[in-house]
């Protein structure tokens, strides 16, 4: 399989996770924060096609309420393109259109429910929206920086190179995430969420620069040296025309390379975060703050379908590294 289409498909695997979660009211059954009290730690819920009495359904249903499922009575179909709970897209336009679901007094629960009886799959959803974005303003702040730091430190050389490279390894030597546990305990306790958000991506983000400005600064060091980057001197061309004209271009596939392995990692991180009650919390939901109630040991040993968020990050991860690999591949044939 050629890199390209490497590229296209992990590209296109991606996009799909992306939209879902993006578009999470519409996929999402239910709304993020509604409970069901009457249904704490509820199992998956089973699609059938064929009832108690053999007979087949075109349309996939599930058993509950008080009737009697042997009769009928207790049949709820599941149905698409409902209304349900309000919601808005990206954050700004109303909406009420949700892709699936079922009738009172049934329920759908794709992946279970936690101890208040939320659903598991719809808070995915709108959790992704948390960890997803974290993951990706932190990874291009970081790459934005290294991006700078490390042109300039290639390009200029000499002193200018020296200080900046001793910064880079002060900041790969120096345990931040430790800082981060103290930054975050000197905070009250009762911090507006989006301004815990926001600490948490301007963190992450200016700790993971160090790495891509050493790789940049290598590429830079090479891409001076370049005939062409020579003429264009000696016709009269300033530093920031060499550097924007023709020497950062040689660095975008491994600036893209960087994004697709930075958006698993501080994803990860934003989860691992939560999950020790330092990121974000309830009741906004993030990947995290759902695997944070695997701490409690009666949930590890009782509730498998409590880990279904976790297994459902592999395959992201998977993606993006798949997409970095093949980045990497296209840019190396691109540049032979």
């Amino acid at each position: 399989m050629t890199a390209r289409r490497k590229l296209q498909i992990a590209l296109l695997a991606l996009g799909c996770f992306h939209g879902f979660v993006l578009f999470a009211g519409f996929f999402a059954p239910y709304d993020f924060s509604a409970q069901n009290r009457e249904h704490p730690f509820a199992p998956p819920t089973r699609l059938h096609f064929v009832d108690a009495q053999r007979k087949f359904h075109l349309r996939p249903f599930v058993y509950g309420g008080a009737g009697n499922a042997s009769d009928g009575a207790g049949i709820y179909p599941m149905h698409f393109l409902v209304r349900g709970a309000p919601y808005q897209i990206i954050g700004f336009f109303p909406a009420r259109l949700r892709l699936f679901g079922v009738e009172e007094p049934g329920r759908v629960f794709l992946i279970g429910t936690d101890g208040y009886g939320r659903d598991q799959f719809s808070r995915f959803l709108y959790g992704g929206q948390i960890s997803l974005l974290a993951g990706l303003l932190a990874a291009i702040l970081s790459v934005s920086l290294g991006a700078v730091i490390g042109a300039l430190a290639g390009f200029y050389g000499g002193w200018v190179d020296e200080a900046l490279m001793r910064a880079v390894e002060f900041f790969l030597a120096s345990p931040w995430l430790y800082l981060l546990f103290a930054v975050r305990a000197a905070l009250p306790l009762h911090v507006a969420e989006w301004q815990i958000f926001i600490l948490l991506v301007s963190v992450l983000g200016l700790l993971g620069w160090a790495r891509p400005a050493r790789l940049v600064r290598g590429i830079v060091l090479s891409a001076k040296e370049r005939h062409f980057v020579i003429a264009a001197r000696g016709f009269g061309a300033t530093d920031t025309h060499i550097l924007l004209r023709h020497v950062l271009p040689q660095t975008y596939g491994v600036l893209l390379t960087q994004v697709a392995l930075l958006i698993p990692h501080y994803v990860l991180a934003e989860v691992t975060l939560s999950f020790l009650g330092l990121g974000v919390g309830e009741p906004v939901p993030s990947w995290g703050s759902l695997l944070s109630q695997l701490q409690q040991y009666f949930i590890l040993t009782s509730y498998w379908w409590m880990f279904m968020p976790a297994l459902l990050l592999v395959p992201l991860f998977l993606a993006y590294y798949a997409a970095a690999d093949a980045f990497q591949e296209h840019f190396q044939q691109v540049a032979l």
